[in-house]
């Protein structure tokens, strides 16, 4: 373990990027993820990277497409709206099979919403939010210090699956301060080959990187090689916190900040005898249903919580069915869920007050 160093989240987040070997960032600001790009443009010379500001989102992901193809660890970063105008290059790069990482810094929304932290950009990252049948895999940490284990871990999922690989914070996380140890520089000597790059191709054959296919049955060839690279990220890439949930009786799912929050919350009603686990997904693509399934053979009650009108509550229903009652409580707009909130909504699931969560 190295010297732990006292780093806002943005910082943290660009930094664990550099130490994972990227070199390449393309990006256009947009609160409330300016400082990772501000960080970057100034540590990417230091180390003998490139910094270069799109004129847009969209130019910006296109020149990650770009840098991708040539076999550069590149990433880009954003904000709500602006990960909007991108979906049509990561949709692109999907179809490429490109890896890249691409940091997602929530706001509030519709719209242009607002520029305060919140979690309503769930289904965007985790059901493909650009066209076709592609997915990026989510990661989602809950503390600065899992936030530099993630971007290093996303930086080698990328690789591994030639994908797309999305880190979803919200600005909290973006914000704070906490301390947090980067560990070692990795060696660019050591990262993986990539024989299928666009180098050149003197003394080798041609490689070629594209999403077009006119031919309906080569397109639907390469969907169907897709959807089995993305059956084994579901085998092979599940994350997950479990905390307190082996005597529990009611179970709080949250992810991120929330699930901070959450176990403010679950601290304070098992001071009061009530039995009270937290389930965190930290894959949010793939998602740990299977992990849920289990918990809902003995614990019958879920309170979903999130910065958001109701997201991830969808996914938790696919997992447990119809074997345990799943409840709701979410903010947003920048307000966050406090733990004297959530625990009177446990307090409320308890002496039935509250129904179930459903259109």
């Amino acid at each position: 373990m190295g010297k732990k160093m006292l780093v806002k989240g943005t910082e943290v987040l660009g930094e664990s990027a550099i130490r994972a070997g990227c070199r390449y960032f393309f990006g256009y600001p947009i609160t409330p993820q300016n400082e990772i790009p501000e960080y970057l443009s100034r540590r990417l010379p230091e180390v003998g990277g490139v910094y270069l500001q799109g004129e847009s989102e969209v130019a910006s992901i296109n020149m990650v497409f770009g840098a991708a193809a040539a076999g550069a660890r590149v990433m880009t970063t954003s904000s709500s709206p602006g990960i909007s105008l991108m979906q049509e290059g990561i949709s692109y790069i999907a179809g490429a099979e490109l890896p890249c990482v691409i940091i997602n810094v929530m706001r509030g929304g519709p719209g242009l919403g607002g520029i305060l932290p919140a979690q309503a950009d769930y289904f965007q990252a985790t059901r493909g939010g650009g066209h076709g049948d592609y997915r990026v895999l989510v990661l989602a940490p809950s503390t600065l210090q899992e936030a530099v284990d993630i971007v290093q871990l996303a930086f080698d999922l990328a690789d591994k699956y030639r994908n797309p690989v999305m880190v979803l914070v919200d600005g909290f996380l973006g914000q704070m301060m906490e301390p947090v140890d980067f560990g070692e520089y990795k060696p660019l000597e050591s990262l993986p080959p990539k024989e299928w790059a666009l180098t050149g191709a003197k003394g080798r054959p041609s490689n070629v990187v594209h999403s077009l296919n006119i031919d309906p049955d080569g397109l639907e060839e390469v969907n169907n090689k897709l959807q089995e690279k993305y059956r084994r990220m579901a085998r092979e890439e599940i994350r997950y916190e479990l905390w307190h949930t082996e005597d529990a009786s009611i179970l709080i799912a949250a992810y991120g900040t929330t699930a901070r929050i959450a176990k403010t919350a679950i601290l304070n009603l098992r001071e009061k005898g009530i039995k009270v686990g937290l389930f965190r997904p930290i894959s949010l693509f793939p998602y740990p249903y299977k992990v849920l399934r289990e918990l809902s053979d003995k614990i019958d009650r879920i309170l979903v919580v999130e910065m958001s009108k109701g997201q991830m509550v969808e996914d938790v229903k696919l997992g447990v069915g119809d074997k345990s009652k799943v409840y709701f409580y979410g903010k947003c707009g920048g307000n966050p869920p406090t733990f004297e909130e959530i625990s009177a909504q446990i307090m409320d699931i308890l002496n039935d007050k509250v129904g179930v969560w459903g259109w």
